[in-house]
């Protein structure tokens, strides 16, 4: 399969299905958030899709990153709108974007020679496969795989395995465009396969209409929202630099380093506050975008971007978004099974191209210590700061990376301490 690289800008008649590849790998996450905390779906939609493209333009279109509603905002927005409402939870959101431009900030002055020290490839490898396998759980769920009775009997699982098998034999068969289109083709069959076993409903593309306005919602700020909401932000940024490591691996380019940290934390930061002040949810690269990169071998943000103009003129066309929420969520369980997998398989591929040497215990507590924290969903928290599941795993992992000794150290250690008794005797 031909590489695409980032830069490269393709036909708008391929740009296109593959813009529509992303939109459907990310809506239906994007989606869920706002329904879970209150807001609507449409501002959520014109939040990602916009965001998207500022984080494309603070990031100089070097990085292939489709932004979406973040998981990790849910507890928090929820908690500040039972107490103050909605509009104050917003605010805390602006506030929280613009603490991740004050910390891109001080990094993009002291640089990023730091990463190397912190973040060695047994760390970043391990991470990675956290992220991945982290959702695992999730996909088979979507899968309608979980469960005490589950049987083909069931169309659920019916319609995510053909799914699942379709993706597959696109992703290893197909040739020429539809070998990049794997992820859309998959979508697409499963999508028909599910109108025939009757868990398709078109009721809400009746009632919608072809135009509208997205639902905005203004901000509203208040010290107290803002103190609910900002010790978050020290979590979503270990999760950024998890992403970032990911996006890297997938493409093959450091981002940490070209544009740099400062400048991906800045648009993520950016378009978190962006999304604040139209009603959205807070942002986030979406790992179900890294894993249509990693699969298709297209990395070009011109695609990416595609899929933000889609998503923004979605939010103004309420019937074709609601056409779009009419995917079966098992379509996008088999889908996601390949997604996921594909992201920690990237992790593994770390590991074993950096050469670690897991005879050397270090390496092999360090990646112990963060699967079992990260895929397990882990959490501590220290008064009003929490860090749970990849969070914790990667500020555990770059505790130990700089705690625990190298074992070519501790030899030395001990050859001195042997010549040292040796000599002592001599005399």
């Amino acid at each position: 399969m031909k590489r695409i690289g980032v830069s490269e800008r393709l036909p708008l008649l391929q740009m296109f299905p593959l813009g529509l590849q992303h939109l459907f790998a990310m809506f239906g996450a994007t989606v869920l958030v706002p329904l879970l905390t209150g807001m609507h779906p449409s501002a959520a939609l014109f939040a990602s899709g916009t965001g998207t493209l500022l984080f494309i333009l603070v990031t100089k279109g070097r990085i292939p990153a489709y932004l979406g509603s973040s998981f990790a905002f849910i507890a928090p927005i929820v908690a500040v709108s039972a107490a103050h409402g909605l509009s104050y939870a917003l605010g805390g959101a602006v506030v929280v974007g613009l603490i991740y431009a004050a910390v891109a900030l001080v990094i993009g002055r002291i640089g990023v020679a730091w990463i190397d020290r912190l973040l060695p490839p047994v760390v970043i490898g391990s991470v990675i496969m956290v992220i991945g396998l982290g959702l695992a759980a999730t996909a088979a769920d979507m899968a309608g795989l979980l469960g005490d009775s589950v049987t083909l009997a069931d169309p659920v699982v019916r319609v995510s395995l053909f799914t699942l098998v379709v993706t597959i034999l696109g992703s290893v068969f197909f040739k020429g465009f539809f070998a990049v289109i794997p992820i859309l083709v998959g979508i697409a069959a499963g999508y028909a396969f599910a109108v025939t076993q009757g868990i398709v409903d078109f009721t809400e593309v009746a009632a919608a209409g072809w135009v509208g306005m997205p639902q905005f919602v203004r901000p509203t700020f208040s010290w107290a929202a803002v103190a609910m909401m900002a010790p978050v932000a020290l979590v979503t940024i270990a999760e950024h630099l998890g992403d970032v490591m990911v996006l890297s691996r997938v493409v093959g380019d450091d981002f940490l380093k070209k544009p740099g940290l400062h400048r991906t934390l800045l648009g993520d930061g950016i378009a978190t506050a962006w999304a604040g002040l139209w009603g959205g949810p807070p942002n986030t690269t979406y790992g179900e975008n890294v894993g249509v990169l990693a699969i298709t071998k297209v990395f070009s943000v011109w695609v990416v971007g595609t899929a933000g103009v889609f998503a923004a003129i979605l939010s103004f066309v309420p019937k074709v978004g609601a056409l779009v929420s009419t995917i079966p969520t098992p379509v996008m369980g088999g889908v996601s099974i390949v997604l996921f997998g594909v992201i920690a398989s990237s992790g593994v591929r770390t590991l074993v191209e950096s050469g670690i040497d897991y005879s050397e215990k270090r390496n092999l507590i360090i990646s112990s210590v963060i699967l079992v924290l990260g895929i397990g969903g882990a959490s501590l928290g220290v008064g009003a700061f929490e860090l749970h599941g990849m969070a914790l795993a990667t500020v555990a992992g770059i505790v130990l990376n700089l705690l625990l000794p190298r074992e070519s150290v501790l030899d030395a250690e001990k050859t001195a301490g042997l010549e040292t008794k040796s000599a002592t005797e001599t005399a």
